[in-house]
């Protein structure tokens, strides 16, 4: 028979404050991240403020004073009103500050045009769902028999053309070849037979096998000449016009600069604002005037304690960050001296080994930060590289990204001469030095977007 009794059991554990963690996420956030977790710490804690932040001039600061001089004051128009017209003025800028720029999407473009059509209510409903069902390309996401009625089904057809029909023209299809098909027969310039060398040969003329597609066509080289022309006046993929995809623009958090000969990693702090505790909080701390009001004095002594583990939390992210930076510089000095095919191998090891800091710590700092170099911008974990054999630093003295740099200038090279095989790249680079194999070349050719020697 079993029976339940206490038992002491000693054991270690490690739990995570919330101070902790709030240090471990400061890690880990790049400077635009940074500046919006600043910005929300400063309306949740009075007692955090920023001491100095490096201001851009308004524009209405110089605005011209309009206040003492007004050019309609004296009037003689009866339906003039001063009060009346400024009221009227901050209403409408409100109205533009409140305001949200979006650009139009495939979806809202083609929609807008399909509310114009003179169509009757069945065939609209039917070409709004054919609309909605579009990816970003103009196609169809699902099989529209799929959400159609039967109903629907029957006009399906006259939905879809005149939906071809609007700008762009050639969405509402299935893929690439049904939309240049339709956007050839919206053209009067298509040539004859374009919908042939679409539907059966354009593998062919992706090689670049025109004698092919004339000798199956039995039709002249100089008609294909025109056919590919024609073709490429069209577009595969006319949603693409109208793609909602917002530009992200990167600002680095540390730059690389030449300073007495040798080059130094500096942070970016124009972009973070230095931040201290509110002296009107520090003043009640000291003087204990909130001695008798219990509630009081913990409200400040909490929110004190708090922004000064804040204030910590974001100098030890930016020293931290600053050190690696500085170990990833001295160790790939080569990189910024001569250029990115002699990037070297290096690893998370390597880095912390040399910082005295865990590799998670190294992991976090180099996730998402961005490094601005001679040789363009470039995220923080890029420079962290294995080599084309062996582990990390101690393998080859070749790193992959370095090879890869030197596949794409071989190419390069050789682009007006003969095209050259994998194996034929895999043979220069032994002559360099390099010896990987052609499988290898191959790989790393396919991760440039580089094509074969066969489709070049």
């Amino acid at each position: 028979m079993q029976y339940q009794r206490p038992v002491l059991v000693q054991q270690q554990k490690l739990k995570m404050s919330p101070q902790l963690y709030q240090s471990i996420q400061m890690m880990a956030l790049p400077i635009q991240e940074l500046r919006q977790k600043i910005r929300e710490e400063l309306e949740r804690n009075p007692a955090l403020e920023i001491v100095s932040e490096k201001q851009a001039l308004s524009i209405d600061e110089n605005r011209p004073n309009t206040e003492d001089f007004d050019a309609f004051e004296n009037s003689s128009d009866p339906g003039y009103n001063q009060s009346r017209d400024r009221e009227a003025g901050d209403r409408k800028q409100k109205f533009l500050e409140g305001a949200l720029s979006r650009s139009e999407s495939l979806h809202d473009h083609l929609l807008w045009q399909w509310q114009l059509q003179p169509i009757d209510r069945d065939l609209y409903e039917t070409g709004e769902l054919l609309i909605q069902n579009l990816d970003h390309n103009g196609f169809h996401i699902e099989d529209p028999s799929t959400f159609l009625s039967p109903r629907q089904m029957e006009r399906f057809q006259e939905a879809a053309e005149r939906i071809r029909q609007l700008e762009p023209a050639g969405t509402c299809t299935a893929n690439f070849k049904e939309s240049l098909i339709a956007q050839a027969r919206l053209s009067p310039a298509a040539p004859d037979r374009i919908e042939e060398v679409i539907e059966k040969h354009m593998e062919l003329l992706e090689r670049g096998r025109y004698q092919d597609v004339a000798r199956k066509m039995h039709i002249d080289l100089e008609d294909v000449d025109e056919i590919l022309e024609f073709l490429r006046t069209l577009n595969p993929f006319p949603g693409r016009l109208y793609s909602s995809d917002e530009v992200r623009f990167v600002v680095p958090d540390v730059m690389v600069v030449m300073l007495d000969g040798e080059y130094q990693p500096i942070l970016n702090d124009e972009e973070v604002p230095v931040l201290g505790i509110n002296d009107f909080y520090t003043q009640l701390l000291r003087e204990n005037k909130a001695r008798d009001q219990k509630e009081v004095r913990s409200f400040v002594r909490d929110h004190v304690k708090d922004a000064q583990w804040f204030i910590r939390s974001v100098t030890q992210r930016n020293q931290t960050l600053l050190r690696i930076s500085k170990a990833v510089v001295e160790f790939q000095r080569d990189f910024f001296r001569r250029g990115p095919k002699y990037l070297k191998p290096l690893t998370l090891k390597d880095i912390a080994q040399a910082v005295d800091v865990h590799e998670t710590t190294v992991s976090r700092i180099a996730n998402s930060k961005y490094i601005q170099t001679e040789w363009g911008i470039f995220e923080l974990k890029y420079f962290f590289t294995n080599s084309i054999s062996g582990a990390g630093s101690t393998g080859s003295q070749f790193s992959k990204e370095g090879v890869k740099h030197r596949i794409r200038e071989i190419i390069e090279e050789h682009s007006s001469s003969k095209r050259l095989s994998d194996q034929k790249i895999a043979d220069i680079l032994a002559e360099r030095g390099i010896k990987i194999a052609r499988r290898t070349v191959a790989k790393y050719r396919q991760e440039l977007d580089i094509l074969s020697s066969y489709d070049r």
